[in-house]
């Protein structure tokens, strides 16, 4: 078993970022997907209309909506994407597409902080003519949610290995906690899902099922921003006659502020790092060693935002993974920008290219890089809340 001792290394540095000279890369070019509504907070991307292209879930947190957009393939991708308010929630936090009624037209289930503090169902009509009619969605709350906390982010997974599929859950502020609903025999009957709590928490901004142990069996990664039991860790699952239980594995990040987090295999050896972005410190890179979790630690420097999402992947086709980055608090400073290293080994500093760029722009969200329009290389897929950019996505200008 790993373990929870922690090695704290500073390996690569980033150095102090100045606005674009000549010469610099420009930023990539911006397009809308959906700015509808107010206050896009976050993407999640899944399948929901079964064409095998990747949907997006958004909760809306000012406007109070839940929102879907449909991809319309490489060659529309540019322009608005067909979208649809599937409910409206106060105060939403989190929005994701799931099956959970089995029946090949995928739902979504939304979270809600505020006063609402609830996990709702926005259920899916069914029949490409009507997933478009905001009318023929039907929304309902989880009973077993309904002010037990505020809710801030869903992982659908299967739990127990029964009935349909389960949702692992996490909160913040007084009372929270992480935790999972179970499914009952017919998932449409809310009232018959059940809560499970695990841990208490303070504020949770990720949790990721992924086999860390490689016994088969999905765990829980998770990164709790506040409260005394602040940190990146991970809940090793364990099967028992009594159902499942979970054991506490810390990796760190204890004295910093962490946000969203990532895993990714940085430096090809077979195993995945976990990245972590936090306001206070920069990007947290955590690796296994045979005493634990050795840190790495890379400052953003002063002209970019606080560290608030990162995401790994190859922008340039060197065969080098980049880190693209997502920030908050960056009115006049890189928002979203990637981090590359100036040449091979994992000596190599690294060093800031825009995305973004300065001018527009000051609260990003959650990032994800995936090839929209279709031309071979990842772009950048976020959104922006406080000046209502909305949901989009920066267009990799390749080499």
């Amino acid at each position: 078993m790993m373990s929870p001792i922690l090695a704290s290394l500073v390996l690569w540095a980033v150095p102090p970022t100045g606005p674009p000279r000549e010469g610099d890369p420009a930023p990539w070019e911006r397009h809308a997907i959906d700015a509808s509504s107010r206050g896009a907070d976050g993407v999640r991307l899944a399948d929901l209309d079964g064409d095998g292209l990747p949907d997006l879930a958004t909760a809306w947190e000012e406007g109070g909506e839940i929102r879907a957009c449909f991809n319309p393939g490489p060659d529309r991708s540019k322009s608005p994407w067909p979208s649809v308010a599937v409910g409206r929630v106060p105060s939403p936090e989190d929005a994701v597409i799931v099956d959970l009624d089995g029946d090949d037209a995928p739902d979504l289930v939304s979270c809600a902080e505020g006063e609402a503090r609830t996990v709702s169902v926005h259920w899916n009509p069914g029949g490409a003519g009507r997933v478009l009619d905001p009318d023929a969605w039907a929304s309902a709350p989880i009973p077993a949610t309904v002010g037990l906390q505020m809710w801030m982010w869903c992982a659908p997974m299967q739990v127990d290995g029964r009935h349909g599929v389960d949702l692992a859950l996490g909160g913040k502020g007084a009372g929270a906690s992480i935790g999972w609903l179970e499914a009952p025999a017919d998932p449409r009957d809310l009232d018959d899902w059940r809560w499970h709590p695990i841990r208490s928490a303070g504020w949770v901004m990720s949790i990721l099922p992924v086999d860390l142990d490689e016994d088969g069996d999905l765990d829980l990664l998770c990164s709790d921003r506040k409260g005394p039991r602040r940190g990146v860790f991970w809940l090793e699952r364990r099967d028992g006659d009594a159902g499942p239980s979970w054991a506490e594995r810390p990796v760190g990040g204890s004295d910093a502020e962490v946000m969203f987090l990532d895993l990714a295999d940085l430096d090809g050896d077979g195993t995945a790092e976990i990245l972590v972005a936090a306001p206070d410190r920069g990007i947290l890179i955590y690796r296994r060693s045979p005493d634990g979790w050795d840190e790495t630690v890379l400052p953003l420097g002063p002209e970019a935002g606080t560290g608030k999402s990162v995401a790994a992947g190859d922008l340039d086709g060197d065969g080098r993974p980049e880190l693209v980055v997502s920030t908050e608090d960056a009115s006049g400073k890189h928002g979203v920008f990637s981090l590359a290293r100036a040449g091979p080994g994992p000596e190599a500093p690294w060093s800031l290219r825009p995305i973004s760029g300065t001018r527009e722009g000051t609260k990003f969200d959650l990032v994800r890089l995936i090839d929209l329009d279709g031309d071979g290389d990842l772009d950048a897929l976020t959104c922006e809340e406080r000046d209502d950019l909305g949901v989009v996505w920066y267009e990799n200008p390749g080499r």
